[in-house]
């Protein structure tokens, strides 16, 4: 008789590399780069205490291709060598705990901070976001989207040389990937865009560019949207079909999301009460896509909280790996407590706007209550940077206070996966 699947069973990647255990610590973005776009100590002492949290696979916060076109501020860039040094003391320094370490790569788009950025940003086409605050971006030409596929290439060659063990392309969350494969975003009617299977040229291009520039054993996996959310957007129809070509490419890794800063699905804005309640919010769409993904493992993140619901998951196999995201923030041990520690339950902190009843007359705090609790999770990042342990007792108004001696008022906006 087969023996259940757990936890702390190890997966290997098509590739050949070998994850120790079925807990992976989502991307969070840091913010803890240099103004240069360089590593830091701070980042460095971070990913150091990740590194003994146990678990099987570690992915950075999102690292710019490209130093014109920022997410926020305080990314790492890497779009060549000139860091290679710093970049190797930051993978080094995290290898000595054992677990795999991949470097998350993106590119912004049209979610470009302008101000951090101060270049106008680019998109499949000129139409900007609904989230206020964004520039409607500048339509890029078709030997700019090539040079940009490139951009990926080099930084996954230069995450290698540095040492990490793999990359993960940032395919969810609204941005330029995103941009590319959904029809509201993508109105273009070149070899770019105008239908899915043209939509999806971006992504494979990019896959195939990247698996040029590194070895065999590199790991190549890509953080995918089940859906955008939103009406005439990105369906799970097509997204199935986006899984079935990246599988064709020799994907490694596949961590299914779903939604943007417009729709934020991945914090369970979108997701129905019953979904919620069962923890894992994307969960039924990697249940579906197994069976198209032909044994490419696949990871859920989003929602979980129990040891219980993240062993059935596993053990039904509806999905190959949890991930783990705001919570590693305020328990940077979390897959450890799970594995080894007999916790049952990882907590995750919601933050909110006091004061509703005066603040709700001039503005609405629903569409910065999202924004908050990122940056006030981004907080306990710097916190732990800075050699500290997290305080889950942080005032939601000291939030406020280190988001615009950060960012401005420009931070004031659900901006950050």
């Amino acid at each position: 008789m087969p023996t259940s699947r757990t936890l702390g069973d190890t997966v290997t990647l098509p590739c050949g590399q070998l994850l120790p255990n079925r807990l992976m610590k989502s991307a969070l973005s840091e913010a803890l780069g240099a103004p240069d776009g360089a590593p830091t100590t701070k980042l460095e002492r971070l990913y150091s205490r990740w590194s003994v949290g146990g678990y099987g696979l570690v992915v950075t916060g999102n690292v710019m291709v490209d130093r014109h076109h920022l997410g926020e501020p305080g990314n790492v860039v890497v779009e060549d060598d000139r860091h290679l040094d710093l970049l190797a003391h930051w993978a080094k320094g995290f290898a000595d705990g054992g677990t795999p370490l991949w470097m998350q790569i993106n590119h912004p788009g049209r979610q470009a901070q302008a101000l951090a950025s101060r270049h106008r940003p680019v998109a499949p086409s000129a139409i900007a976001s609904n989230v206020p605050g964004f520039v409607r971006p500048r339509a890029l030409e078709s030997d700019e989207i090539e040079g940009i596929v490139e951009r990926y290439a080099t930084t996954a060659a230069v995450a290698e040389a540095a040492g990490f063990d793999g990359v993960q392309i940032h395919g969810a969350h609204g941005y330029l990937v995103t941009q590319f494969l959904s029809p509201l975003s993508n109105r273009r009617d070149d070899d770019w865009g105008g239908d899915p299977e043209r939509r999806r040229r971006f992504v494979l291009e990019v896959v195939r560019a990247v698996r040029r520039r590194v070895a065999p054993g590199f790991a190549v996996g890509i953080k995918l949207n089940s859906a955008d959310f939103q009406r005439g957007g990105f369906t799970e129809e097509e997204s199935r079909e986006v899984v079935r070509a990246l599988v064709a490419e020799g994907i490694d890794l596949i961590e299914v999301s779903g939604g943007s800063y417009e729709q934020p699905a991945m914090m369970g804005s979108a997701v129905r009460e019953s979904t919620r309640a069962r923890e894992a919010y994307f969960l039924e769409y990697a249940r579906d896509v197994r069976s198209i993904a032909d044994g490419v493992p696949i990871a859920v993140t989003g929602g979980f909280r129990t040891r219980a619901a993240m062993d059935s998951a596993v053990a039904a196999e509806d999905c190959d790996l949890v991930g783990l995201g705001r919570g590693t923030c305020t328990t940077p041990d979390a897959a450890r407590d799970l594995l080894v520690g007999g916790v049952e339950r990882i907590e995750v902190q919601s933050v909110r706007f006091g004061g509703r009843r005066v603040l709700d007359k001039v503005t609405d705090l629903r569409a910065l209550d999202g924004a908050l609790d990122l940056q006030w999770h981004t907080d306990q990042l710097h916190r732990m940077g800075a050699g500290r342990e997290p305080d889950t007792g942080r005032a939601w108004w000291r939030t406020v206070g280190s988001m615009l001696a950060r960012t401005g008022v420009g931070s004031l906006k659900q901006k950050r996966g």
